[in-house]
């Protein structure tokens, strides 16, 4: 699975990197950078390596935010399935020029991101057997959230696209250095 200790090392910053990013935006409601972040790490490192970095990020987070079932559930299922789209359309557009991959990219983070809380208000439903009622103020509760996510994720790939791009390439390189 890893082939050296630096390989390690890149799954822990960024898992760290990660994590950060999400708690220091954790106050601004809708707003994160944890998409950015991974949907660029995703595409240029691939599936194997972003499940890796999806798995132990969906669990270690828990330390800072606790240990919630649903919610670590929703992570392992969002993340992995996140990283094995990301990877497999960032394989498909790496010999593409960098706006084909951007739009691509975009595109599907977009789309995870509407996904995300989707998943979370199916997810809770099902958990907790909530009544009618409160299912409608839950998934009404949930759209301005939705919205203000998907709206930065529109915004910061592509804001984070090349500078990210440009340090996860040489860190991929370095990696393939014997």
């Amino acid at each position: 699975m890893f082939r050296s200790a630096k390989e390690i090392a890149y799954t822990g910053i960024t898992v760290a990197l990660l994590i950060g990013g999400q708690l220091a935006l954790s106050a601004v409601g809708g707003v994160e950078i944890v998409t950015a972040i991974f949907v660029l790490y995703c595409a240029v490192f691939g599936v194997i390596r972003g499940v890796i970095v999806a798995t132990a990020f969906s669990l270690v987070r828990c330390f800072i935010f606790g240990f919630f079932p649903q919610v670590i559930l929703l992570y392992l299922i969002y993340y992995n399935v996140f990283a094995i789209a990301v990877g497999l359309v960032g394989y498909a557009v790496k010999d593409k020029k960098d706006l084909i991959k951007l739009l691509a990219l975009t595109l599907v983070a977009v789309g995870f991101t509407a996904s995300f809380t989707m998943l979370d208000n199916l997810l809770n439903i099902w958990l907790f057997n909530l009544p009618t009622v409160a299912i409608k103020i839950y998934i009404a509760q949930s759209i301005p959230v939705m919205i203000s996510q998907t709206v930065c994720a529109l915004i910061t790939v592509p804001l984070f696209y090349y500078p990210l791009n440009a340090v996860f390439k040489t860190a991929e390189k370095s990696l393939a250095k014997k």
